[in-house]
Parts: structure tokens; C-alpha cells; sequence
């Protein structure tokens, strides 16, 4: 396991804050006797610093998969499978599978499939929480689309929750990508959308809970 570049600031800082603290609470109550509150606020301090240090955590993972296999690009729970109409790129309709990312997921977000990524644009939008309908058009997010070597095009979208404030990608069109190769990060809770040709096989039902890399979402037909 290793931790990600994108909160190498955050921890730091965030380590920084609870480490001054720690040193007020020491002269504050072990001066005054307070010593079992100190210790307390110790164990709350340490906990806080996990939460921190785990949510930029980047699991190693051995996965395998076929040329026609769809991998699920983010950790999390499958929240929506239904027939939609997108509106932004393909303008017809398509199945969208929608994985909810909570703060305790991994939020590294991976290639679905290998191809030619053929769109890439970003939204700025509001912050309504991952599960809202409208989060997929109204919220901060960005879209892309990769395009397999069969013709088939796949779309996927990062979107920001309630909490989440930034939507980081590394991809830009015109470039060939890889199946599991890292595209992207969202800090904090926040939501990926999968839109796939409607003859494409689902491997999913709605309240599974999926890893990236390792759950085939699906296989283009």
C-alpha cells in the first residue's frame, strides 16, 4: 500500500494541526491534573490522524481481465443500474451502473478499459450529496469517454458529493490509456457514473459492494 500524491499537503498539514494541539492540551490539563483528559484527547487525536492517513491510501492490487471486460473504476456501492437518456456526449440512451464512494473508500478512480480517450471535460458545479438525481448533471464533476478498439464507446463521470471540493483527472483526449491505469482522484465523499451501450452484459446488481480494478462491472458485446 502506498499513499497518494494528491494528499501528501492534507496530511501534512493536517498532522501539523494535531500535533500542536496535542502539545496545548499537554500543559493545559496535565499541568492542572487533568491527566486522564489529555489522555483522552490523545486517543481522539490519533484516530483523527488515521482517518486522514487512510483516506489517501492507494491498496496494491494483482487483477486480471479480458480485452471486452469492463473493471469498475472506483471503490464503493453500487447505488443506481437503470436505462437513463445522456445528454452530454452520445445524446441516446445508454445504462449507467453509479458507484457512491464514501469518505472510508479508496477514492482512487481507474480506467475502465483500455482505448483511445476521445473526451475529456470538466464541470464546475454545486454540491449536492452523491445520491441526489440531479448530482450527475447539477454537481461539480468530469466527464470523459474512452473508445475501445471494437468502435464502443464508454463514458464515465467524476462527481463531487456534499463534501467533496475538488475533482482531480490526469488524462487528456487524444491519448491512448490502459485497462486499470489511474485517471484520477476525488477527495472525499463523491460518486463515479458508468454509461455503457445498452447491449453491454451487467456483472452487478444494485447494494454490491465493488473494489476498482478488481470487480468486472460488465463485458461490451
Amino acid at each position: 500500500m502506498t499513499l497518494h500524491r494528491e494528499g501528501y499537503l492534507i496530511m501534512a498539514v493536517g498532522l501539523i494541526i494535531l500535533s500542536a494541539i496535542q502539545v496545548g492540551n499537554y500543559f493545559l490539563f496535565t499541568m492542572t491534573g487533568w491527566t486522564w483528559l489529555f489522555l483522552l484527547l490523545s486517543l481522539g487525536a490519533l484516530v483523527m490522524a488515521y482517518l486522514i492517513i487512510q483516506f489517501f491510501r492507494v491498496p496494491s492490487r494483482v487483477f486480471s481481465f479480458t480485452d471486452n471486460d469492463i473493471l469498475c473504476p472506483a471503490d464503493g456501492k453500487v447505488v443506481v443500474i437503470e436505462e437513463v437518456t445522456e445528454s452530454e456526449y452520445f445524446k441516446d440512451r445508454r445504462i449507467q451502473v453509479s458507484i457512491f464512494m464514501s469518505p472510508m473508500n479508496v477514492h482512487a478512480n481507474y480506467n475502465p478499459i483500455s482505448g483511445l480517450m476521445k473526451y475529456v471535460k470538466y464541470h464546475p458545479g454545486l454540491f449536492l450529496v452523491a445520491w441526489h438525481p440531479k448530482s450527475s448533471t447539477d454537481n461539480e464533476r468530469t466527464t470523459m469517454v474512452i473508445e475501445h478498439s471494437s468502435g464502443k464507446e464508454v463514458l464515465f463521470r467524476q462527481i463531487a458529493g456534499a463534501v467533496a471540493r475538488r475533482i482531480c483527472y490526469y488524462v487528456q483526449p487524444g491519448q491512448t490509456v490502459k485497462t486499470g491505469d489511474e485517471f484520477g482522484f476525488i477527495k472525499f465523499g463523491s460518486r463515479v457514473d458508468v454509461l455503457l451501450p445498452l447491449d453491454c452484459k451487467i456483472n452487478v446488481k444494485i447494494g454490491d459492494t465493488v473494489k476498482a480494478k478488481l470487480t468486472k462491472l460488465g463485458e461490451l458485446n
